[in-house]
């Protein structure tokens, strides 16, 4: 888990890099691959990485509030890890799944309701997003911090 702030940023694009493939895969599958190219899915990757970024930076201090005030044993760092998922990913599928929605409208198009399209949307996202997270991203997001990143911020002991 990240300890400082640049830890913190560097963890939360690792994580925001990890999702936003995985929905965007997900979600490029469940609605045909008829317009996609590569070109078209390299710009979309990259303006989906940005938005989400911001959501994230966004949902994530009040996510943390509240994962750290529900009653739970919070001398294990896993539980913390699992209760800030469950606090994060239906926020930011609420969130990406309004952004998606209005992807899917520019792209393809949307038959009948919009809030009927969304409440599909939310369950069809919900759904990956949390197990992705929890049993893919999270953890390779974790190892990846902890080999690349936390090794490089601490300082080295000098000898006497």
């Amino acid at each position: 888990m990240p300890s400082n702030k640049k830890e913190g940023i560097i963890f939360g694009l690792f994580m925001c890099f990890g999702m936003v493939l995985i929905m965007s895969v997900y979600n490029t599958a469940l609605h045909g691959f008829s317009s996609f190219t590569v070109g078209n899915a390299v710009i979309q990757f990259v303006v989906t990485l940005i938005i989400a970024f911001i959501a994230e930076s966004l949902v994530e201090p009040k996510a943390r509030k509240i994962a750290l005030s529900l009653p739970y044993d919070k001398s294990k760092e896993i539980n913390f890890i699992v209760a800030l998922a469950f606090c994060m990913v239906p926020t930011m599928v609420l969130i990406m799944s309004v952004y998606g929605l209005i992807l899917t409208a520019l792209m393809i198009g949307i038959e009948g309701s919009i809030f009927t399209a969304y409440l599909k949307t939310v369950g069809l996202n919900f759904i990956v997003a949390l197990p992705s997270q929890l049993l893919i991203v999270g953890p390779i997001s974790r190892w990846l911090l902890a080999k690349y990143i936390k090794p490089s911020t601490q300082k080295p002991e000098l000898n006497a």
